[in-house]
Formats: structure tokens, C-alpha cells, sequence
């Protein structure tokens, strides 16, 4: 838990929650909290629970030290982690698989953007909704590209699908019921990620059952796509005309008090203990 990217706070609030719920499943735990890439594991350690958001947490880098440690861990691999980060490299698997997803360009300082108005700009690896913006008016268009290239010089700009906000989450092979997400705006960003209260969540989504049958079977196609274990949850748009678009993949979904799998968890039967549990048991190097 905690970690050295901008998702350190939230990693923490998701490390203690985890932390809690398997010791209520009757599990010893130790919490490390993560200061930098040279950390120590306490001896006796049987499997770790990777509640770590953001680089050096989703990338792979933990998992591969992980492995080096010989510490089985929850969730994907390095490749797999490091591929799902990488929304560049999302994007090609998720063409190559034929998934539908929107139109994207990848951009570098000093490229020019192609795709029209409106579009959403990203860092290509970041998370949390860091450096996102969704860009309707030309004007704009510079200074959300300008923050967006502080993340690591390379940005996604891609086809704004305006329509309903849904995801999915999965937990080894299960797929659980879909969520919609309402926040303010249309506008999910940080404040509306992590602020309780602020988003309504509808679990599960009001959906006709072909949709969320469409919806889950996409998640279920995104995560094979991307090789992922353990756990996953896939971001989806659904057009006013219906057409469901798959956006990214995210590895170690948040575990708050605010966090989407958990709710989904839940709607599906699972206590939060329950979850973690069963996320625990399926560790491995």
C-alpha cells in the first residue's frame, strides 16, 4: 500500500481497507507501506496483496520484484500490468481483438491533433484521472494537451462517446453486474472518483438485459485480450444510440469506501471480506 505515484493517498485508504477485511476473514496481516522501489517484506510472509495504484503499482514493476522475492501476489503479471497501464498498448490489443473502443491518436509534444472536437486528452500511463480533460471548444484544446504531456510526454487523444458512463467488474473468472456512474457534469474526475457523495452509483445499472449482457461479455473479451489474472475492471461508454465502447482496463481497481468493485462485489453477494478473500486466495507468482 501507499506507494511513490500521485495515487499514494488513495493506495493508502485502499491498503487499510483491505487490511481490515481480511484480518475480519481471520487473516494475519502485515501493512507495508511502500516509500520507494527498495522496500522489505516481513519474514514468514505467505502472498501479498497488491493494493497499490498508479506507477509502480499497475505497471508491473511491483510484481516483477514480487516474483524476484518468490512472494506470490494478487492480480495480473508484470507484462500483463504493464500493458493494461499503457493505454497506447491497450488500444492496439483492443483493434487487434476486433473490441470495439473509440477513435484514438497517440500524440508527442509538438504533433498535431487530427481526430475533431470533442475529445478526450491523457497521459497514456497514468491513473486516478490524473491529467484528464475533456476538450469541447479549440480553445481549450492547448492547455489541457500542455497538462495532460507533464505525465511522461505522451498523451491519448481520443473520440468523446457522449452517452452513459458503466464498468465491470471481474474477479478471477466471475463477472459481476454492471455499474453506471452519474457524476456531476458528466465529469468523473478525481473529486468525483473520491469524494463521497459527490457521484451516484447505480448497481446494477439500469440496462436492458441484452445491453448488460453486451457490457459484461466486452470486460470478460478485454481482460483475455490483455492476458489479466485475479482481478479487473473494465470503463465502458454507451452511446445515446446504444453502442457500447470499451476505454481501458484497469488492473488493481480501487478498495475505498467510494470504490466500484467492492459495490459491484456486493451486488453480487460478496461481503468486503468475502471479496478480499476470495482476491487473496488466487495469488500467485
Amino acid at each position: 500500500m501507499g506507494g511513490i505515484s500521485r495515487e499514494r493517498e488513495v493506495s493508502l485508504r485502499s491498503g487499510a481497507s483491505v487490511a481490515g477485511a481480511l484480518r475480519e476473514a481471520g487473516y494475519q496481516v502485515d501493512e507495508v507501506d511502500i516509500n520507494g522501489h527498495d522496500f522489505k517484506i516481513p519474514e514468514g510472509v505467505e502472498a501479498a496483496f497488491i493494493a497499490l495504484h498508479g506507477d509502480f503499482g499497475e505497471d508491473g514493476q511491483i510484481q516483477r520484484i514480487l516474483e524476484q522475492k518468490h512472494v506470490p501476489y494478487t492480480g495480473s503479471d508484470p507484462q500483463s500490468s504493464w500493458i493494461s497501464f499503457s493505454k497506447n498498448l491497450t488500444k492496439d490489443i483492443l483493434v487487434r481483438h476486433n473490441i470495439t473502443t473509440p477513435a484514438f491518436e497517440i500524440l508527442h509534444r509538438g504533433q498535431k491533433r487530427t481526430l475533431p472536437l470533442p475529445v478526450v486528452v491523457k497521459p497514456t500511463r497514468q491513473g486516478s484521472s490524473f491529467g484528464v480533460h475533456l476538450v469541447r471548444h479549440e480553445e481549450d484544446w492547448r492547455a489541457a494537451l500542455e497538462e495532460s504531456l507533464s505525465y511522461n510526454n505522451e498523451v491519448l487523444a481520443e473520440e468523446h462517446i457522449p452517452g452513459r458512463e458503466l464498468t465491470v467488474g471481474l474477479v478471477g473468472n466471475e463477472v459481476l453486474p454492471v455499474i453506471e456512474i452519474r457524476a456531476p457534469e458528466g465529469n468523473y474526475d478525481f473529486r468525483a472518483k473520491y469524494t463521497r457523495g459527490v457521484t451516484e452509483y447505480i448497481v446494477p445499472a439500469e440496462l436492458e438485459s441484452a445491453q448488460a449482457a453486451e457490457c459484461r461479455k466486452l470486460a470478460m473479451d478485454t481482460f483475455r485480450a490483455l492476458q489479466c489474472r485475479g482481478l479487473g475492471r473494465v470503463d465502458l461508454r454507451m452511446s445515446p444510440e446504444g453502442r457500447i465502447y470499451v476505454l481501458e482496463l484497469n488492473t488493481i481497481p480501487g478498495f475505498t469506501e467510494t470504490s466500484l468493485l467492492p459495490k459491484a462485489a456486493k451486488a453480487a453477494g460478496y461481503s468486503f471480506a468475502g471479496l478480499c478473500e476470495k482476491i487473496m486466495e488466487m495469488a500467485m507468482i
